[in-house]
């Protein structure tokens, strides 16, 4: 791959960013800004990979590195900017290594000294993981952390990371062996679950509250099934599901799925399109889901994303390849068979 195309790529990654933060590909501009905040006894003696003295070649060897990585879609590296006085400035740097073998994300990050007590690692750290799991083909997150930084363990803990298990790992920096622990997250952990808590609904006898949602299993003239993924900033981002959502108060199942189509892919549907198939029923931590699927042949417009959602066009045979919520999963080999 050459150069050119590197920088290209590289600039083709929308620009992650938060309320004070913004995540971006490192540039060849950076190195010195990373270096002086990165070769630092105190920043590096606690990041595996980072030597001390850290060489101010290495800075430019990394972003170079890290920009080739990311237009292979292997990592994502990236700069981590705020603004002081409307400039902007590098306050840190962080990371995600796909193991695309084992559908798993490495999470790593530091910041400088100087900004450390603001929240900032929390900040980024909990932006990119979200952007991972709703973005790429990952079931979950790691992260390996010296069990002495506390700080760092507690960022993670925050973020929704929980420990899985404890090890020993030379630092560079050090020389030694350190005692770490390794946590993990999932979508789950994340984000708490595929709904948001439910409301005006009567709590079952078990006590968890019933949610009732309507989904629809759009087919087309080829008999293939539309599916949407899930959006980053909506739980369970990142999975795909049939288009639909939650019914309102006095709302019906019907009616839901108009308004829910329109609202999310801008097309009209008429009750009498609408079929029913067959239900979920599914006991989520903190709330029990009922959901019926209908199937609709039928509509006004073309399907259009209006949420900043995927859209894919699935034939039967496909749809077990797509990673979707527990709920939905069960109503597959119903569809499959029905069609």
């Amino acid at each position: 791959m050459t150069g050119n195309v590197i920088e290209s790529l590289a600039h083709g990654f929308a620009p992650l960013k938060t309320e004070r933060l913004m995540l971006r590909p490192l540039e060849p501009g950076d190195a010195a800004a990373l270096h002086r905040l990165i070769n630092d006894w105190e920043v590096s003696r606690t990041l595996s990979e980072v030597p001390f003295p850290y060489p101010r070649e290495l800075a430019d060897e990394w972003i170079a590195a890290s920009r080739a990585q990311l237009a292979k879609g292997t990592a994502y590296h990236l700069a981590v900017t705020g603004l002081d006085a409307g400039r902007e400035i590098l306050v840190g740097g962080v990371g995600l290594r796909i193991d695309r073998a084992r559908r798993m994300g490495k999470l790593g990050y530091w910041v400088g000294r100087r900004y450390w007590g603001h929240g900032v690692a929390s900040e980024a750290a909990w932006r990119l993981a979200s952007w991972g799991l709703a973005n790429l083909d990952i079931d979950g997150l790691e992260a390996t952390v010296d069990r002495a930084n506390a700080a760092s363990v507690a960022v993670l803990r925050h973020v929704g990371f929980r420990e899985t298990g404890a090890g020993r790992q030379v630092f560079l920096a050090r020389g030694t062996p350190h005692d770490v622990v390794h946590l993990m997250a999932t979508r789950d952990d994340l984000t708490a679950g595929p709904g948001a808590e439910p409301e005006n609904q009567a709590p079952l006898d078990g006590g968890k509250p019933l949610l009732l949602v309507a989904a629809c299993a759009l087919i087309d003239g080829d008999g293939r099934v539309l599916l949407a993924r899930r959006p980053e900033g909506k739980k369970m981002a990142g999975l795909w599901e049939f288009p639909g959502g939650k019914l309102k108060r006095g709302e019906t199942p019907e009616a839901a799925l108009i308004r829910e189509l329109k609202e999310e892919l801008n097309i009209e549907i008429a009750s009498a399109c609408l079929a029913p198939l067959a239900f979920a029923s599914h006991a989520y931590e903190t709330f029990h889901l009922l959901m019926p699927l209908y199937v609709c042949r039928r509509w006004g417009g073309r399907p259009t994303p209006l949420e900043g959602q995927a859209l894919a066009w699935v034939r039967p045979e496909k749809l077990a390849e797509y990673k979707m919520p527990a709920a939905d999963r069960p109503l597959i080999p119903l569809l499959r068979d029905f069609l």
